[in-house]
This record gives structure tokens, C-alpha cells and sequence, in this order.
């Protein structure tokens, strides 16, 4: 539930929300609770994760606010104006929005392939706004929030790898222990391209620790 509620702090007021592999519901739930959204669109692709959902929100579905739709990809969410995709794969969420075009206002959650979804959002002209971590349950998970245009976000490599959080806070956590599995797997003989890339990496995350973005 920690998880849900850091996810539920980076969305905004919007006119149409779009949850999109909703799962349980639960963001949904928030939006509407606190009137965040006129009306709001679920979709998921498995029918059973979805009928969750349409069980906690019968009382905003049954009133017209709330539309479940089970389908796979963005379809779904056209008409909404702030669309959010957590819980998937990053490869997956860049397949979505090449497929049906990207959010005109977006809160991304991916499991993995982080880097690529931001090299993905910006080699298409979308804004990155907000990009940060936060650590749930010893679990960390990044997000990256933004617009489908004005896209001028000037980032390095370290960037792309890491996104822009605050060093003193989730995301200096999160450096200083890859660092350690890094200087480790030095330790353990690590060679040729191998430890060339983990070397790349320390420089890296140590570079972002000092405030070395560039």
C-alpha cells in the first residue's frame, strides 16, 4: 500500500484520468475520493484483474463516473488528459505509446528498462517533468512523469540511467547500494567488457552522489 500511496502523490488534478493495466484499482479510487478527476477510465488486459477494479469502483462505474474497458495497450484512454501506467514493464510501456501514440500528460511507473523509457520519451519529443524514485517495502521503483510535448530536457548519460532525484533523499539510498553490489562484483574478478561496464557505472553513480550530472 506504500507503494500505491507514493504512486498517488505524483498525480494531479485532471479532467479524465486513465489507469491503464489498473490492476486493483486503487489509484483510481484516490483520484475520485478526493476529486481529483471528473471521471476517470480503467483498463486492464486480464479480464480477472480488471473485474477487481470494477468491484472496489461499482459505485462510481454504477454512477457514470468511471469506465472499465478491457483491452491491452492505450486504446482506451484517448480522451484522458493524464494517463497512468504503473506496475509494467518498460518495454512494454514504449510498445503502448509507439503503438497508440504517447499521453498527453503521463505518470509512468516501469518495473524495468527505466533508461530506455526515458530515452524513448525524449528521442520522441515529449517533456520529462518529474523523475525521481522512491523506496517501498526495501523495493525501489522510479518514475517519470511529464507531457507528450515541449520536450527540451537537456540529460546525460548518468540521467537517462538514473533520473533526477534528490541525492539526499531515495535516490542517494538507492546509488550508494549499487555502488556496493558494483565494488563487488569487482571483488569478484570481474573482466573484459564486463568490468569495463561496471567501471563506466561506478564513475557514474559517483559522479551523481558528488552533484556530477554532466
Amino acid at each position: 500500500m506504500d507503494r500505491i500511496k507514493k504512486l498517488c502523490e505524483r498525480l494531479t488534478r485532471c479532467n479524465v484520468f486513465a489507469d491503464v493495466g489498473c490492476d486493483h484499482g486503487l489509484c483510481t479510487l484516490y483520484m475520485l475520493e478526493n476529486e481529483l478527476c471528473d471521471s476517470a477510465i480503467i483498463s486492464d488486459i486480464s479480464e480477472k484483474s480488471l473485474a477487481k477494479a470494477e468491484k472496489l469502483l461499482k459505485k462510481y462505474i454504477d454512477g457514470g463516473i468511471c469506465r472499465p474497458v478491457c483491452c491491452d495497450g492505450l486504446g482506451a484512454a484517448g480522451e484522458a488528459d493524464l494517463v497512468l501506467i504503473a506496475g509494467l514493464g518498460g518495454e512494454n510501456m514504449i510498445s503502448m505509446m509507439d503503438r497508440d501514440g504517447i499521453p498527453r500528460n503521463f505518470v509512468l511507473q516501469p518495473m524495468h528498462s527505466v533508461p530506455r523509457v526515458r530515452e524513448y520519451l525524449l528521442e520522441n519529443g515529449a517533456s520529462i517533468t518529474r523523475d525521481d524514485v522512491f523506496e517501498s517495502g526495501g523495493k525501489f521503483y522510479f518514475t517519470v512523469c511529464g507531457t507528450r510535448q515541449g520536450g527540451s530536457d537537456s540529460y546525460s548519460e548518468a540521467c537517462i540511467k538514473y533520473g533526477k532525484g534528490d541525492v539526499n533523499g531515495d535516490l542517494g539510498r538507492y546509488l550508494r547500494l549499487e555502488l556496493a553490489k558494483k565494488y563487488a562484483y569487482l571483488g569478484g574478478n570481474a573482466g573484459g567488457e564486463s568490468r569495463r561496464r561496471i567501471l563506466r557505472d561506478i564513475r557514474l553513480i559517483e559522479g551523481v552522489l558528488s552533484g556530477e550530472t554532466e
